[in-house]
């Protein structure tokens, strides 16, 4: 019984993952053609795009050869209640992760830590998701990592969770940007909405 369970929870957490995937990356084949605004690191001299992929490809071959079952099979208690906290975790954060991708629309970009572009018309949003923290999608990521490592223990995952820091890296280029772009509306807005974990948000809250 639990081993059924385990694998529909595993094979909707895969279709979630996917449809995020999908909704992610049929916005930005969308915006590939708009005119480059500022930008840091290898961005500006091959494109966003070209430089994610760089970042990308590699941690994506390192996971797959990682995806090998943590060695050892846990008793049943604590494989239900990884279930049962990994998939609200898993879910959780795909939704924040969309919420916040869909909130973005046309302002999203692809960044990674080795550079971060912005748009020659880019917008400083605010809404949504937006107005509880300043990364929503990194820390919806987040909360889907963890919860995904509870769910299908590999090392791929362990690998996943313990590569997190690097989006701490992503969105101090991000912010860099966004300072030099809007100055002291970026400012105020920090002020107001914290970058990680969310807090109930002051009034007048900046909206886009």
């Amino acid at each position: 019984m639990i081993d059924g369970a385990e694998q529909t929870v595993r094979f909707v957490g895969a279709a979630g993952l996917l449809a995020a995937w999908l909704v992610s990356g049929s916005q930005a084949v969308r915006t590939r053609d708009r005119p480059p605004g500022r930008g840091l690191g290898l961005a500006p001299r091959f494109g966003a795009l070209a430089t994610y992929l760089m970042a990308a490809i590699p941690y994506f071959v390192v996971w797959i050869v990682l995806w090998r079952h943590l060695p050892g099979t846990p008793p049943d208690w604590f494989r239900v209640g990884a279930l049962i906290v990994g998939g609200a975790l898993g879910s959780c954060g795909l939704a924040v992760y969309l919420w916040g991708r869909l909130t973005l629309g046309a302002n999203y970009n692809v960044s990674s830590v080795l550079g971060s572009e912005l748009y020659a018309d880019q917008q400083l949003v605010a809404a949504g998701p937006f107005r509880l923290v300043r990364h929503p999608m990194y820390f919806g990521i987040a909360l889907a990592a963890v919860g995904a490592l509870l769910v299908y223990r590999t090392w791929a995952m362990v690998f996943a969770v313990a590569a997190l820091p690097a989006f701490a890296v992503k969105a101090h280029h991000e912010e860099r940007l966004l300072a030099a772009e809007f100055g002291p509306q970026w400012k105020e807005y920090t002020q107001r909405v914290p970058a990680w974990w969310p807090r109930r948000p002051r009034p007048h809250a900046l909206i886009e």
